[in-house]
């Protein structure tokens, strides 16, 4: 087995970390929890602060502060948080986050039975979907019940296979022009930045049909500030009302109404013209719901849009990126893979009729996925009071459910921090709640056979021409936003091929 490098693994940020823009989105989390605690304690005069038996309980890691309980080391340094739970207490552990207990879910047999078997009794958090629903409206990674239901039947047909193997030359184009640019650099690069670049591209083109232009570029500039807001407000909890005049609101409305206001433009010249494309946009528009006749309306539209370009470049190119890190710290890999590509395409670019002879590229994307899922973590809440793993759970409470755990559980994955691709190679074999990089059960992510194809394709396009040397030296570590980002970017070298 290989094993992944020792800089990528998540360290604890030391408290002389001169990254202060950090410590104080941190300090406004733990401000934000303890008011939020503080409101909890008010309501909890009114009843048991911790209403359920001893007996009943799940075990609670050590560490616990007698205030903040388990908040410092939660917010501060989740990825080594949530692992050391699991390890010192199970696959389901109790933590208290001020006054809030939460639960951390780790075995894949109760992920199977929230996401899958009992997804009627667990819902997305009230609060989390209405931070999102700020940008994203009430797409799919927001709704619920039968609005969500209405909305994937809606959108399933533009996601079959043979409409999504359309978009492979578009992907292949996009990934070649990449690569004549890196022939011409002679310098590092940020190659998790050109990932973000690429797969906005590659979103823009399938989803919209728009072309590189000047339009196009104002709509990824947009994307680009709305991603990165999304993330500045997974760190800080406390937000100012949407509105309150603050610089960050105000830029952040003036890049929502960009791109609402070119979306809104292109389906109103497409609902006008009658012309539709082979873009998504234009499948959603021709699509109705077989058991209603409905169709989507102007502002689901927008919504779904809206969230298909924010979870549909950014997730992508994360996995990518890490795709590219970890074959830098394993030529052996890259050099069997690159084989692979040569063999099969045989000096021409790659189609969509290649991606299932591509097997050991797939394998790799796997791999990175399993070691660095981008959707680290998911959130559910109970109905009503219930029982997981043969303990108690508090109904309306919070519960956690984590790729990034889960794919290192030491019982489901021999030598858990290695890199092997080789795990995948018989994917029927695999347990679908042991890796789940794009969720599971009903609301697995619509887009997963889009992003992996995309995925396996551009790693063929690049990958043919060149091998990415990672710069010496540099720190690489992993950082849990709303995607697991890396966190100083990845510096490499294109070396041709």
């Amino acid at each position: 087995m290989m094993s992944t490098p020792t800089d990528a693994a998540p360290r604890r940020r030391q408290a002389t970390s001169p990254d202060t823009i950090d410590l104080e989105q941190q300090e406004g989390m733990f401000r934000s929890f303890f008011l939020e605690s503080m409101r909890d304690a008010v309501q909890n005069v009114l009843r048991p602060i911790d209403p359920i038996p001893a007996a009943r309980r799940a075990p609670v890691p050590s560490g616990a502060d007698p205030v903040l309980g388990h908040l410092r080391e939660g917010v501060g340094d989740p990825l080594t948080a949530f692992l050391r739970w699991r390890a010192e207490v199970g696959d389901v552990a109790r933590v208290r986050l001020g006054a809030i207990n939460c639960h951390l879910v780790s075995h894949p047999d109760l992920v199977r039975e929230v996401l899958k078997d009992r997804h009627r009794d667990f819902v997305k958090p009230i609060q989390g979907r209405r931070n999102l629903s700020k940008i994203l409206g009430n797409g799919l990674l927001v709704s619920e019940g039968e609005f969500w239901l209405r909305q994937r039947r809606i959108a399933q047909p533009a996601f079959h296979k043979r409409r999504i193997d359309g978009f492979g030359e578009r992907m292949v184009t996009a990934a070649t022009e990449l690569g004549d640019e890196w022939a011409r650099r002679d310098e590092p690069f940020d190659v998790s930045r050109d990932m973000m670049r690429l797969t906005l591209r590659i979103v823009q083109e399938t989803l919209l049909g728009t072309a590189p232009t000047e339009d196009a570029d104002r709509i990824g500039e947009a994307v680009s500030y709305i991603s990165g807001e999304m993330n500045r407000r997974f760190r800080r909890v406390l937000q100012a009302p949407e509105a309150w005049p603050t610089p960050a609101n105000r830029r952040f409305a003036r890049h929502r109404e960009v791109l609402d206001g070119a979306v809104h433009s292109i389906i109103q010249e497409r609902r006008r013209s009658g012309v539709h494309g082979e873009d998504l946009l234009s499948m959603l528009l021709d699509t109705v719901d077989d058991d209603t006749g409905e169709s989507m309306d102007d502002r689901q539209l927008r919504d779904e849009v809206m969230t298909m370009f924010l979870a549909g470049h950014e997730t992508t190119a994360t996995a990518l990126s890490w795709t590219f890190y970890l074959l830098g710290k394993h030529p052996e890999v890259a050099r069997r893979m690159r084989e692979e590509v040569r063999g099969v395409l045989g000096g021409r670019p790659p189609t969509a009729d290649d991606y299932r002879a591509l097997e050991y590229t797939r394998m790799v994307f796997n791999e990175a996925m399993r070691l660095y899922p981008p959707a680290w973590i998911m959130a559910r809440s109970p109905r009503v009071d219930t029982e997981l793993g043969g303990y108690a759970i508090e109904g309306g409470s919070r519960m956690f459910l984590s790729p990034w755990v889960v794919h290192r559980h030491p019982d489901v994955w021999p030598d858990p921090e290695g890199f092997d691709p080789e795990r995948f190679r018989d994917m029927k074999s695999i347990d679908p709640f042991a890796f789940f990089p794009f969720g599971g059960g009903r609301r697995m992510c619509i887009g997963h056979g889009f992003a992996m194809m995309e995925g396996v394709l551009i790693l063929a396009t690049l990958a043919s021409r060149f091998h990415l040397e990672l710069v010496p030296g540099q720190r690489v570590e992993p950082e849990a936003l709303v995607t697991l980002r890396p966190k100083h970017g990845v510096k490499v070298i294109a070396r041709k091929v």
